[in-house]
């Protein structure tokens, strides 16, 4: 009996010996490697906002320059379209004429015609016209002028000018001589203009 209470005796202290051993083993391995709870961190959180702000920061400005330089083009695309249709009305009415390799666009005698006049003169009718849809504003809404040279004899005889972004004229005002050539196609509030069958004042989408 007596031998028999003994080994329930250390039985039991080894058992209570292993019990305390695995405790001590789990709190320092719950020190050593603590359980990572769910979620995000502020630090990982705020690493994520600044990521996104750097790639917006970087891809805004050039989603931006790129649609308005899509806007430049379409405007180049309409003037275009609405000045072929001007050259074959003028072709029929006063005679084709053009302004020839020079360095500056001479502005002389020239007439501000409404966009009624303009469409009356490029679709007379339903049945017969030079342009069906004749555009009255360039991509960023701004009202197209147009100008008609009072002399039919004059080696100037349509212009047709977008003030583009800023709706400002500074070089196409119907009265000042024009400098032929390119601008830099980030300068979106630069005129663009056309003029007897060519363009005076584009965007160098080489730039």
């Amino acid at each position: 009996m007596l031998n028999r209470s003994r080994n329930e005796f250390d039985s039991n202290g080894s058992t209570r010996q292993h019990s305390r051993a695995a405790g001590l083993s789990l709190s320092i391995r719950s020190l050593t490697h603590p359980r990572r709870q769910g979620g995000f961190s502020i630090i990982e959180l705020v690493l994520v906002v600044l990521i996104i702000g750097l790639i917006a920061s970087i891809m805004i400005p050039n989603l931006i320059d790129a649609l308005h330089k899509a806007k430049q083009r379409r405007t180049m695309a309409e003037l275009r379209l609405i000045g072929t249709a001007w050259m074959s009305w003028l072709t029929d009415n006063a005679g084709a004429s053009s302004a020839g390799a020079q360095q500056v666009y001479e502005v002389t005698g020239f007439n501000a015609l409404t966009y009624e006049q303009i469409y009356g003169y490029l679709h007379p009718s339903d049945t017969f016209f030079y342009m069906q849809a004749v555009p009255e504003k360039d991509a960023w809404g701004s009202s197209l002028t147009f100008y008609l040279n009072s002399n039919p004899l004059s080696d100037q005889q349509l212009l047709l000018c977008a003030a583009a972004r800023d709706n400002i004229y500074e070089t196409c005002d119907g009265s000042t001589d024009i400098p032929i050539g390119p601008f830099l196609a980030t300068n979106f509030d630069s005129d663009i203009v056309w003029a007897d069958g060519f363009l005076v004042r584009w965007p160098d989408i080489r730039n």
